[in-house]
């Protein structure tokens, strides 16, 4: 392409206003020198565009026939940037954030709640996993950021920030009720059936490198998925289940349960906000993680 784009811009706002006077005035330029704006871009693909007439100009069959591919291109343009202002005022674009259930429904949910009263227009795209996951999808791009439990192992290419606190217990139902208010020692969870997480979790190595500091390695009966499915598993008495202490408080009221006394307990772990370095964070994603003291 030879001729500037401005040309083609003067082309374009002479044909929608109908005349040279017009489209000087709406570009705030002199009508001379739109004039001779028309004329470079005349001499540089060597047609006539208008044809002068006593009552104005019209499209040469030439012109017309520019005008139909210009105009498409042009007003492309003008949707690209109506579109950015758009963006960059929050008045559409996305977040896309990774969570687990336990971080989603105890510490994202009313933030998210927030958020959208605030931007009822940016779609929330949240992706739930476990942490090893969700820090690899972040590292790959597929999200914004993401809030995941501890512990995480340090890297180069992303930034964690301690958001919240929480606690791993262990639970039981009925048919464990001779537990109920002993205190027992650690190594008592070694013959218990318990009802855990994956072992790709975050948090089943944080339990598993903790109880293995002090010699007891647990021997699960059941490895599930969600720490929601430990809860219904423990109500049946299918075995001694191992959770954050907010998914035992919204359930113990349900089917007996309640929480071992341990004589020692498992130390706080944290929720942790992590982005990335080499990251770009968009406008919408920044007012989000705006709202997270």
């Amino acid at each position: 392409m030879n001729a500037n784009l401005e040309y083609y811009k003067v082309f374009y706002t002479i044909v929608k206003y109908g005349s040279i006077s017009a489209a000087a005035d709406h570009l705030f330029l002199s009508q001379p020198a739109v004039s001779q704006t028309i004329r470079r871009l005349e001499k540089e693909l060597n047609v006539e565009l208008f044809i002068r007439t006593p009552k104005g100009i019209r499209l040469t069959a030439e012109g017309d026939l520019l005008f139909a591919h210009v105009s498409k291109g042009y007003e492309e343009i003008l949707l690209g940037e109506r579109r950015m202002r758009q963006y960059m005022n929050l008045e559409e674009g996305e977040i896309r954030i990774g969570a687990s259930d336990m971080t989603l429904e105890f510490f994202l949910l009313p933030y998210l709640e927030r958020f959208h009263q605030l931007h009822p227009t940016i779609k929330a795209s949240v992706t739930n996993g476990p942490t090893p996951v969700t820090i690899s999808a972040l590292l790959a791009g597929d999200i914004d950021f993401c809030v995941v439990s501890s512990p995480l192992d340090n890297h180069k290419e992303y930034s964690i920030r301690p958001v919240a606190s929480i606690e791993d217990v262990f639970i039981a139902g009925s048919q464990f009720n001779d537990l109920k208010g002993r205190t027992l020692p650690l190594a008592a969870l070694e013959t218990l059936p318990i009802v855990c997480l994956e072992s790709r979790t975050s948090t089943r190595r944080y339990v598993d490198s903790f109880l293995q500091s002090r010699s007891v390695r647990l021997h699960p009966e059941f490895e599930l998925a969600t720490s929601d499915l430990i809860v219904q598993f423990t109500q049946r008495n299918l075995g001694v289940g191992c959770v954050v202490r907010n998914f035992y408080e919204k359930h113990k009221a349900e089917g007996g349960l309640f929480e071992l006394h341990l004589e020692e307990s498992l130390p706080p772990r944290n929720l942790c906000l992590v982005t990335g370095l080499n990251t770009p964070i968009s406008p919408a994603g920044k007012e989000f993680l705006s709202l997270i003291p």
